[in-house]
């Protein structure tokens, strides 16, 4: 078997198999490389900084890119930056073998004295605790893309967005396509539409390759919008399906394919929507995960008419299939909860219609 051939096989084993039964053996799941991540990173060098790497997604997406560099054989240097308000963060990446730098972004002559890069993958954004301080927000979705772009201005930039620069949409539409319209609701999404903007300016000025990710929502089994309601399933908790209709990829799929748009920022920027293959019923959702549990569960409201929804399909021939299925994620999720798995203790607020996070 080849090496992209066993690459993928032992992906889908991984995949297949039991519930991981502890953080470590999650992350190794969520960082295992897909052969065509392995095989892009060979055909690259220079130097990758992946920026905001401490957040939820940063770190596996780091890790991932690591073992593909490693894997493939490439030259390519990769340093993971962030404040690193959380030392062990920090301390569990250089671990892995990857180079760290701390940085607040916020403060230009710390970001002044980064190295030079070729390629940066911008994974900063304020979106949690928005409603309550709208000026970090906007001052963390512009002002940082803005000096990063002046910084970096012989680099390729993949620049994460969110799904949420969009409008509500009828769930038989599929949902909203990267040329439909940009209706932000709430400082967080209007903020996000800014860093957009940001990121388009300082493309044209200064012809500088951009992709924009509009991405929602990625998952795993320590946050995300089924750990949501699997909590509240197993915690019998009514479920509200007002908000009747969602978005969501397993996040090994998303740090896959995110990687995989290193080769695709162009002139003038473009976006590029990430999500899953389609959008889930969250009152679908809810039953599974009581069947699943062997337990009741009670829900309340009426499915409103529209739905914060991306379509995504269409690119998955440029960035990959998402690996993970529904089946899985939703088992997987509730053995993790079962088992008394770690929590990143942040919910989504997936159900939020006021734009208020």
């Amino acid at each position: 078997m080849k090496d992209d051939q066993m690459a993928d096989a032992n992906l889908t084993e991984l995949l297949s198999g039991a519930c991981p039964q502890s953080v470590a053996q999650l992350e190794d799941v969520l960082s295992t490389p897909t052969a065509a991540v392995i095989e892009m990173f060979a055909r690259l060098d220079g130097h990758l900084l992946m920026v905001g790497a401490a957040g939820k997604m940063g770190p596996t997406m780091v890790r991932m890119a690591h073992r593909a560099i490693v894997e493939s054989g490439s030259k390519m240097r990769l340093t993971a930056v962030s404040r690193f308000s959380d030392l062990s963060v920090r301390g569990r990446i250089e671990e892995w073998g990857i180079e760290t730098i701390a940085c607040d972004m916020l403060l230009p002559s710390q970001v002044s004295a980064l190295p030079n890069c070729t390629h940066l993958i911008n994974l900063t954004g304020f979106k949690f605790g928005a409603a309550a301080n709208p000026a970090l927000t906007w001052a963390t979705n512009c002002d940082i893309p803005a000096t990063l772009c002046r910084r970096f201005s012989e680099s390729k930039i993949v620049a994460f967005s969110t799904g949420n620069v969009y409008g509500m949409v009828p769930p038989a539409t599929g949902g909203s396509l990267e040329s439909s319209r940009l209706e932000p609701v709430g400082e967080y999404a209007m903020a996000a539409l800014g860093r957009e903007r940001m990121f388009q300016y300082y493309c044209e000025q200064l012809q500088l390759p951009t992709l924009l990710v509009r991405l929602n929502y990625a998952t795993e089994l320590r946050y995300g919008v089924l750990v949501d309601v699997a909590t509240s399933v197993l915690n019998d908790q009514t479920i509200d399906v007002t908000t009747g209709f969602v978005n969501v990829i397993w996040q090994g799929d998303a740090n896959a394919m995110a990687l995989r748009c290193l080769e695709l920022p162009t002139v003038p920027a473009r976006p590029i929507n990430l999500t899953g293959p389609t959008g889930l019923s969250v009152r679908s959702v809810a039953q599974q995960v009581a069947a699943l549990a062997g337990v009741a569960v009670e829900v309340t409201g009426t499915e409103r008419e529209t739905a914060l929804l991306s379509q995504a399909t269409h690119n998955y021939e440029i960035l990959g299939t998402p690996q993970m299925d529904l089946e899985t994620m939703l088992r997987w999720t509730v053995q993790w909860l079962q088992q008394g798995g770690a929590s990143l203790g942040k919910p989504t607020k997936f159900n939020a219609t006021d734009g208020k996070f």
